[in-house]
């Protein structure tokens, strides 16, 4: 490798120049070459309907710093800095063998996961009074659901008064899977993708019968990206934008998803998504906890398809 230096300044993840980290540049250049040779394929859903990330993030799009908000109070930022004079704990990128894979049969879990979980929780609850439950919405589409909490309640209604109410309420589900929401980001799912979805909401709900109606879609690497992207990321990181200074983000800039990939390396990007890891700031180079949740429900695959999303469809304005 030369004198080629393997530091990357100022983001997620900043380490030392060393032999390993030039061995995860090398990584990620078979990775790409291996990502490049799935461009013209047309296997299942391929990635035609794949799309670059644009606009602002939810964020600036309500008006709020992450810390402000219930999410930024109650999620996980990872491990603490290491001490004084101390490394950081040994970690190693394990992606799987066949990686990146071609076409990825994911289920409606995987899609709450990749779209929803990280706003609205594992347990569909959200994160009040910013995030709303999915969980009264969704059983307010069923009518035995419905059915069960009239009784409970003491109340009686009609047959098709509760069937009338329950089409109504999906009806309103569904505008906001399309659309999103005043205070949401518009969902990017097809309607394959909605079926599945939904399908799995109807379980996370405790709908009778629905874990027997699953449904399982095929998706391309990019597309898992673009819905961890779009879903997840979009949230804290616009689009584009101006790169801050590390100043600037150990005051708690955060750096738009169009210069992630020129700052961070891939194994840099996956540790910090999947595990957490401090940064390197300040002079002389201190670590910080920094400001970026862990998502410990990504797979090291899945955080990958996220960094070649955003290197093979740059983020626009």
């Amino acid at each position: 490798m030369g004198g080629m230096s393997c530091s990357l300044q100022a983001g997620l993840y900043v380490s030392r120049p060393s032999k390993k980290n030039c061995l995860h540049l090398i990584t990620l250049v078979a990775v790409f070459v291996l990502a490049s040779s799935m461009l013209g394929q047309t296997t299942g859903t391929g990635d035609t309907s794949v799309t670059a990330v644009r606009g602002e993030s939810w964020l600036l799009h309500s008006r709020r710093s992450f810390g402000e908000t219930n999410m930024g109070k109650t999620w996980n930022l990872g491990p603490p800095p290491p001490d004084p004079g101390a490394e950081l704990p040994a970690w190693q990128l394990n992606l799987s063998p066949g990686f990146p894979a071609p076409i990825v049969t994911l289920h409606g879990s995987d899609l709450y996961r990749m779209t929803c979980q990280g706003c609205h929780k594992e347990s569909g609850q959200g994160a009040p009074p910013e995030i709303n439950s999915v969980i009264d919405p969704v059983r307010s589409t069923s009518v035995a659901a419905i059915t069960a909490r009239m009784k409970a309640a003491g109340r009686e209604m009609s047959r098709s008064d509760i069937a009338s109410m329950a089409k109504e309420s999906k009806a309103m589900l569904l505008q906001r899977l399309h659309v999103g929401g005043q205070h949401m980001l518009p969902p990017t799912m097809s309607e394959a993708e909605i079926r599945s979805l939904v399908a799995y909401l109807e379980q996370l709900a405790a709908i009778p019968g629905a874990e027997k109606n699953q449904i399982a879609v095929k998706e391309s690497s990019y597309r898992i990206g673009e819905h961890i992207v779009k879903s997840t990321c979009h949230v804290c990181h616009s689009a584009t934008g101006p790169n801050p200074s590390p100043d600037q983000i150990l005051k708690g800039a955060i750096p738009p998803l169009s210069s992630l990939t020129t700052r961070v390396s891939l194994s840099g990007f996956v540790r910090k998504v999947t595990s957490g890891a401090p940064i390197i700031m300040g002079t002389p180079p201190t670590y910080y906890r920094g400001h970026m949740p862990v998502y410990v429900y990504f797979s090291q695959d899945e955080a990958a398809a996220a960094y070649l999303y955003l290197i093979r469809y740059p983020p626009r304005p």
